[in-house]
């Protein structure tokens, strides 16, 4: 969003960035000639916004490269693994996702060393670089639980992580209005309500509908009134 700094979502993710550099958050940005070709942001396990058990591991948030075959990407994972390296932690963490752009996809991190360690629904994986043989990080196991605690209605879990997060909940509260919906906007505002709520590893963003998950990340609102209206009709 960096052509839209008076957006909302892009106000919120500067906010929600500034404080986070009080527990340990890392946003590096890699330029040539001045330009921007890519990023990382990673953060303690402690305080990381995935839902994911890696106390002393870092754990890498996002990884975003605009001009690919450079190993760009690769320059920012090796950042953040030798800032790991210096701070003492047991290694490096990512969540990935093959079907989705809004999880990192694994390749580039298979390519760097990181191993499988495991996986959760919606086609979530949990990859690791360890220093030293220390035990893995792990998900939950009771994502079903989660998922049947929103039972009722349609309900919005959100953080302002994700600068396009703004847009993705007002889509679908247009979404919801077309079908005659009220949805519930629950703002989640730390780390420790979202690992006990989020029905889902990637934690920042959820949307669920009579116990059914909808998405975790931005649709259109077309998209969204088609996920409802299916529900509605089973």
């Amino acid at each position: 969003m960096r052509s839209m700094q008076k957006a909302p979502g892009y106000k919120q993710k500067l906010d929600w960035t500034e404080e986070g550099y009080n527990s340990g958050l890392v946003y590096v940005q890699l330029k040539i000639d001045k330009k921007p070709v890519g990023f990382i942001e990673y953060a303690p396990g402690e305080a990381a916004w995935r839902v994911v058990h890696a106390d002393g591991y870092m754990v890498i948030h996002c990884l975003w490269v605009g001009v690919t075959g450079m190993g760009y990407g690769t320059q920012l994972i090796q950042q953040c693994i030798q800032d790991a390296k210096q701070l003492g932690k047991k290694g490096v963490v990512v969540l990935s996702n093959a079907d989705t752009s809004w999880a990192p996809e694994s390749s580039i991190f298979k390519k760097n060393g990181f191993e499988y360690v495991g996986k959760a629904p919606y086609s979530f994986e949990l990859y690791v670089y360890k220093f030293r043989d220390d035990p893995n990080p792990y998900f939950p196991d009771n994502w079903n639980e989660r998922l049947e605690r929103f039972n009722q209605g349609l309900t919005i879990l959100r953080t302002d992580q994700c600068p396009y997060l703004e847009v993705a909940t007002q889509n679908i509260i247009q979404a919801a209005k077309s079908v005659n919906i009220e949805p519930e906007i629950i703002h989640i505002r730390d780390r420790s309500e979202m690992m006990e709520l989020s029905p889902t590893p990637y934690g920042v963003f959820n949307v669920i509908f009579q116990g059914q998950l909808i998405s975790f990340h931005r649709l259109t609102p077309h998209s969204f009134a088609k996920k409802l209206i299916a529900i509605i009709k089973d």
